[in-house]
């Protein structure tokens, strides 16, 4: 069994948190997402850092492009790992 994981990678906490509730509604997610804010190289300001959405997927049952059409909903997108 492989540890296949998808990044989606969204522009603030709000956007990540919405983003992480509704995965489960749509795509019945077994495991929480995990948030992780990411500060962008060289900017110390809080404002400045993206969101990321990090999603185990280990059956690999989850479809990349739909994941990218998905982040897309809260003008993200997804990343490869």
């Amino acid at each position: 069994m492989s540890d296949v994981r998808h990044v989606l990678v969204l522009p603030d906490r709000d956007a990540a948190e919405e983003a992480a509730e509704a995965l489960g509604e749509r795509f019945a997610v077994a495991e929480e997402p995990r948030l992780v804010r990411d500060a962008l190289a060289g900017e110390d300001d809080a404002e400045d850092a993206q969101w990321l959405v990090l999603l185990r997927d280990e059956e690999g049952l989850l479809d990349p492009a739909a994941l990218d059409e998905f982040a897309g909903e809260w003008e993200g997108w997804r990343e490869e790992p």
